[in-house]
Parts: C-alpha cells; sequence; structure tokens
C-alpha cells in the first residue's frame, strides 16, 4: 500500500484537495469502469457506454445493469444526470485526477489510522531504493510547505 501511496502521490498534481467530494468513495469494478469511460468522453448516455462496453465482443452487459450503474454512481456523488431531448446524459462531478489525489488522500489517512510508527518503518525497510527516495522527495516537499505556513 505505501509504494501505491507514493506512486499516486508522485504522479498526481500537487493541487489541493477538491472541495467537493462524492459521499462514498468506494466503487465496485464495474462502476469504476463506467466511470472512466465517461471520463474519457466527457458525458455520455446509457447507449454510448453500453455500446462502448459491448464494442469487446468478449463482453456481456445488459443495457439495464449500465442504467443500474449510472444510478448507483449518482446516488454515490460521483456523477450528475441531466434530459437532453430524449436521452438522459451523465457527466463526472470532478475530474479523474481530483478522484485519483482524493482516493490517495483517503488512502494515506485510513493507513496512517491503522499504523503504528513501528509499522511504517517496516514498510519502509522494505522498499526499494527508487520508492524510499520518492518518500524523502514527499516528506522534504512537506517540510517546505510547513516552513511556508509557519507551521513546526
Amino acid at each position: 500500500m505505501v509504494v501505491v501511496l507514493v506512486s499516486c502521490l508522485e504522479h498526481c498534481p500537487m493541487s489541493p484537495l477538491p472541495e467537493y467530494r462524492p459521499q462514498k468513495l468506494s466503487l465496485g469494478t464495474l462502476e469504476t469502469e463506467i466511470l472512466e469511460i465517461i471520463w474519457d468522453f466527457g458525458q455520455a448516455t446509457v447507449k454510448q457506454i453500453h455500446d462502448h462496453i459491448l464494442a469487446d465482443p468478449e463482453r456481456e452487459l445488459a443495457y439495464a445493469s449500465v442504467t443500474t450503474v449510472l444510478n448507483r454512481l449518482t446516488k454515490k456523488g460521483w456523477l450528475k444526470c441531466s434530459k437532453n431531448n430524449k436521452a438522459f446524459t451523465w457527466e463526472p462531478l470532478m475530474s479523474r485526477e481530483q478522484a485519483k489525489a482524493l482516493q490517495a488522500y483517503e488512502q494515506l489517512q485510513q493507513f496512517l489510522a491503522i499504523s503504528n510508527p513501528d509499522m511504517v518503518a517496516s514498510f519502509a525497510d522494505s522498499l526499494d531504493a527508487s520508492s524510499l527516495e520518492r518518500l524523502e522527495a514527499i516528506a522534504n516537499r512537506l517540510q517546505a510547505i510547513r516552513r511556508q505556513r509557519g507551521t513546526p
């Protein structure tokens, strides 16, 4: 988990966390796939998403299943739905980058909540040199931010 967090923190832009947060961050496999499709398209209808998934000849998915997942993502706070002519269109309430930053932040919070310093140190001992260098770079950035804010 530490390597995943280091990698995400390193590759996510160093911008503040988004003010908007979905009610539920956890996503299932199909929810994630459909959200990724909508991020790629910018906005999409059920038909567009369904057709995109079925473009893979190995896949089978009912049209109603796509609708169910879209409604679930809307209730979780990831999407908003609007009616254009006769079709409903879904669009994301946050960018892919904002979502990655928020998910990395939540993972880090969970990790720190259950970890003690000895456990964190044991994870750090198992990291390769490249990961340790990235962790040190992140720690240095955090120290610089603290100095700018005037906090210890």
